[in-house]
């Protein structure tokens, strides 16, 4: 088994980037979901406003957040997300351990997701493991996992939720996405997990399932 993708969402909600390498710290991914966007009450996501899909983040050279190549608090992004999700949208930094629905790392095995047939983005990993038989992720929650020079402790199996009904590069929906997840790995697919010793991680690099 390999790490066969590393995924990083500088803002929350929106499409990533793919690296080549990264260095696993206790919050995961460095520039993992430090931006989000907001309205007057509640931090919006692509639960209920699925246009955040649509944008993608990633980071400059100097480790600022960009939307489509444009400085995040650019008033031209903020044109272009008030019209796509209206008119209160607005973002907002965001570097707390809350920016993060479960634990800081989502692991997603090629196995897992090769059984439903569908596309990984769906999933939003921040690792995807490779050459993993069928569904043996099911069996990991409560051990370790190496990879590269870091050490991950997996905790649960990830509930899916409504954001893998959306097509990642159009946003049409489709909610049999969900009802298959539910029927056929119920509900749950991909890891939460935990950093527990920092180290630098690539793509290629090993990965070994450890004892808890």
């Amino acid at each position: 088994m390999v790490v066969g993708e590393i995924w990083r969402y500088p803002v929350k909600s929106m499409g990533g980037e793919q690296l080549d390498a990264t260095v696993l710290t206790a919050d995961g991914i460095p520039g993992d979901r430090v931006v989000h966007a907001r309205d007057a009450r509640d931090v919006l996501t692509a639960r209920s406003h699925p246009a955040l899909l649509g944008f993608h983040g990633t980071l400059g050279p100097d480790d600022e957040p960009l939307v489509e190549g444009q400085p995040w608090s650019s008033e031209a992004v903020a044109a272009r997300l008030r019209h796509a999700v209206g008119p209160d949208v607005r973002l907002a930094p965001f570097d707390g351990p809350e920016r993060f629905d479960v634990l800081p790392l989502l692991v997603a095995t090629d196995g897992a997701i090769a059984k439903l047939a569908m596309d990984r983005r769906r999933f939003r990993p921040n690792i995807l493991v490779t050459g993993v038989p069928g569904d043996a992720e099911r069996s990991w929650p409560g051990k370790r996992l190496r990879i590269g020079a870091a050490v991950i402790g997996v905790a649960s199996l990830r509930q899916r939720c409504v954001m893998t009904t959306y097509d990642p590069d159009t946003q049409v929906q489709d909610v049999s996405i969900l009802r298959r997840i539910v029927r056929e790995a119920g509900g749950r697919l991909g890891l939460d997990c935990r950093v527990i010793e920092p180290g630098r991680v690539a793509v290629g690099d090993p990965v070994e399932v450890l004892e808890g």
